[in-house]
């Protein structure tokens, strides 16, 4: 089995939002997590004991809430959107709690600086037993409206945060995403700023396209896209364009594929069309892509967003629980990748990255 780097897991909104307990193993939360409330009940794919058994040393850990803006937002539910930023500020704060007393625990260890992070993986290379590791999560934010204004970025990074998307779905203060259209506004101009005096990693997911471009004119800082996929393989505003990935790769960043199937399979219905017709081959498909585009296998990884409002309704077939990820690895080994790519996928691509752009100490 390979160790995983994942950069894209929405732990805490589960664990507070779908009321998740996710220090059971898998199969006891699924029978535990019988709301009769949205298809995902009982159908979830990760839990803390989850993670540990499919090697999962590291991950993005998120934060998320969201002040909707605009005249087009995707609503995803009243867990995740506020009528102002001082609410989002605060629910935004609990999932950071969170962590904190999951890592008092020793559930997980938060990870701040590249030495944390290069001595936590060197431990998980080493330990005979992943069940009694804690997992290594690195504090990320998707979407900043909890950022009630540029200059409070420095709190956030002070409080752990070291990755941070402009918007969600809709838009925000500061920029447009999925589903909507328009500018970086003049606030995420002066955040976009914020970020690169402090350090701040800029994540370019849910970007919509005026916005992404605009982006990156304004901030020269490092740069990933967590849970991305490619518009010329699966056709969607959700997935960037050719020349988006050639730009993000252009400045050295990384993107996390991820696996939820509206991503993977063209024309895609929540609710409508059938997981039968995904498998993870698809998800190998955008890996292949962005290799091809890059002339590298070291700036694609993973990004799971697995159980990202979403469970098993909307996975892959063969993708039944988060362990399922280690069957990657055959799939890349058949198309010709070398042990060696392999594991840089599962993990050392972001490993790499993230020791060079993390705080030294």
């Amino acid at each position: 089995m390979r160790l995983i780097f994942d950069s894209h897991l929405d732990l805490a909104w589960n664990a507070l939002s779908w009321k998740r307990d996710l220090s059971l193993p898998l199969t006891e939360l699924n029978a535990t997590d019988q709301v009769d409330d949205h298809p995902s009940r009982g159908r979830a794919t990760i839990s803390l004991p989850e993670l540990r058994r499919a090697g999962t040393a590291v991950c993005l850990a998120t934060m998320m809430a969201r002040v909707p803006y605009g005249s087009s937002v995707t609503v995803q539910g009243s867990s995740l959107d506020f009528p102002n930023h001082a609410n989002a500020y605060g629910f935004a704060h609990s999932q950071l709690a969170y962590y904190r007393v999951l890592a008092q625990t020793d559930e997980v260890r938060i990870l701040t600086n590249a030495l944390a992070l290069q001595k936590h993986w060197a431990e998980w290379e080493s330990s005979p037993d992943w069940q009694s590791m804690p997992i290594g999560i690195i504090p990320a934010m998707e979407g900043c409206d909890a950022i009630c204004h540029p200059q409070q970025a420095a709190e956030w990074f002070d409080a752990g945060l070291r990755c941070a998307s402009l918007v969600h779905y809709g838009s925000s203060k500061y920029a447009a995403g999925t589903g909507d259209d328009g500018p970086v506004t003049p606030d995420g101009v002066a955040l976009l700023s914020e970020f690169e005096r402090l350090g701040m990693i800029l994540d370019t997911t849910h970007l919509c396209d005026r916005s992404f471009f605009q982006a990156l004119d304004h901030f020269a800082g490092p740069i990933l896209a967590s849970h991305q996929n490619c518009r010329s393989v699966v056709p969607g505003i959700r997935q960037f364009s050719d020349d988006q990935i050639r730009l993000l790769l252009e400045r050295s960043g990384i993107l996390g594929i991820a696996f939820d199937a509206w991503m993977l399979y063209p024309g895609w219905e929540r609710g409508v069309t059938d997981r039968a017709v995904v498998s993870m081959e698809s998800a190998a498909d955008h890996v292949d892509y962005i290799c091809q585009l890059a002339g590298n296998h070291q700036q694609v990884a993973l990004g799971t967003d697995l159980d990202g409002g979403y469970g098993t309704e909307q996975t892959p077939v063969g993708l039944d629980c988060y362990a399922d990820l280690q069957n990657l690895a055959d799939i890349f080994a058949k198309r010709g990748y070398s042990a060696a790519a392999i594991d840089a996928i599962f993990g050392k691509n972001w490993l790499s990255f993230f020791e060079q752009h993390l705080p030294q100490n």
